[in-house]
């Protein structure tokens, strides 16, 4: 019987060939939003790595919402070829592309995270004003956003619309919304970042009317038929902030809106202590899919096969999202399927002599 990390997994018109999932990070490797060779090779990789589901990273929907000048975007057309050349190699290789939408609010305009991470003043060479639910800095000696008006919340919703359009011209067969660590959506959900008296603000359903929007956008030009993630930061780790219980609500919300999967992350929306240990989020995963009734994936200091198989299990999730031990290890998945006694996952023909190596 194979390991359930290795048995395939059915998402409306979607299977993914296993249950590992190549989770977004952020590469700052772009000009202008354009995907080029790096992203070719550091996707294709993972797909002929073995995993089952590759998403891009943090993929900007507006030049504005990126993270920094050299995020990936996904905000004109021209972005589309290129995108497209990088989904057909994953494709050719067995594994499903997907997309992390996503838009950065408060915490855009920054410099790349080896040169210090720092955030570009507005009036410096790649910087630029950013935009929030409220006019409240990230963190201190940072500007603060512009507050959205209704006008400002249109234009995201209608820029996630278009991202979303293009995504399918790229070939794409998965979406996810990013409103996790600290970026826009996170930050219109949390009272930390969120101090709005009109219908975006206060309660919890005026604070998540917008992602609630921007998915009814999204779904005029996504297909019913092809998945749909939201990735969330469970809690915000920080009193009064974005909680579990929260998150479990929202959770019933997305599912009566037709998203497949929660991709259960925490925290980034302010700075806070963080019990950090292998799979330290994996209990909110749990949590949400036990309660919500909806998939989930779990992410955060999984690093090992039996780990992974462990989670899965005991009915914690039905995904493992994996990053750093991805970026260590793009052939991970080829390496814990012989760790598992697992000998069906394919290896490319091309390094087919290296399967097993002679005594």
């Amino acid at each position: 019987m194979a390991p359930i990390l290795f048995t395939p997994y059915q998402i409306k018109s979607v299977q993914l060939r296993n249950r590992i999932v190549v989770s977004p990070m952020c590469q700052y490797s772009s000009t202008d939003g354009f995907a080029d060779n790096w992203h070719l090779v550091h996707l294709g990789s993972r797909a002929t790595g073995g995993a089952g589901l590759i998403i891009t990273e943090a993929t900007a929907v507006s030049p504005e919402g990126r993270i920094s000048f050299a995020d990936l975007g996904i905000y004109k057309d021209e972005h589309i070829a290129k995108l497209k050349e990088i989904t057909d190699f994953i494709h050719a290789n067995g594994a499903v592309a997907g997309t992390q939408l996503a838009h950065a609010g408060r915490k855009a305009s920054h410099i790349q995270p080896w040169l210090g991470g720092k955030q570009i003043p507005s009036d410096q060479p790649n910087g630029w004003k950013t935009v929030g639910p409220s006019a409240i800095a990230f963190a201190d000696g940072e500007e603060a956003p512009l507050e959205l008006d209704k006008a400002g919340i249109e234009k995201v919703k209608a820029d996630f619309k278009a991202a979303a359009a293009r995504a399918l011209q790229a070939g794409f067969k998965l979406i996810e919304l990013h409103g996790a660590h600290g970026y826009l959506i996170h930050q219109f959900l949390s009272p930390l970042s969120n101090h709005r008296t009109d219908e975006y603000g206060g309660a919890f359903e005026n604070r998540v009317r917008l992602l609630l929007e921007i998915i009814d956008e999204v779904k005029q030009v996504w297909p019913d038929d092809l998945p749909f993630f939201v990735r969330l930061s469970a809690t915000d780790w920080t009193e009064g902030g974005w909680n579990i219980t929260e998150s479990v609500q929202l959770a019933k919300l997305l599912k009566e809106k037709g998203v497949d999967v929660i991709d259960t992350s925490t925290a980034g929306n302010v700075l806070a202590k963080i019990p950090v240990g292998p799979g330290y989020q994996v209990q909110f995963a749990d949590q949400i899919r036990r309660e919500a009734g909806i998939a989930t994936g779990a992410v955060g200091m999984i690093t090992n096969a039996q780990q992974a198989e462990n989670i899965l299990e005991e009915g914690m999730a039905d995904l493992i999202l994996m990053a750093r031990e991805l970026l260590r290890d793009p052939y991970f998945p080829l390496r814990a399927a012989n760790e598992l006694g697992y000998d069906d996952l394919k290896w490319p023909e091309q390094y087919e002599r290296a399967k097993r190596p002679k005594a």
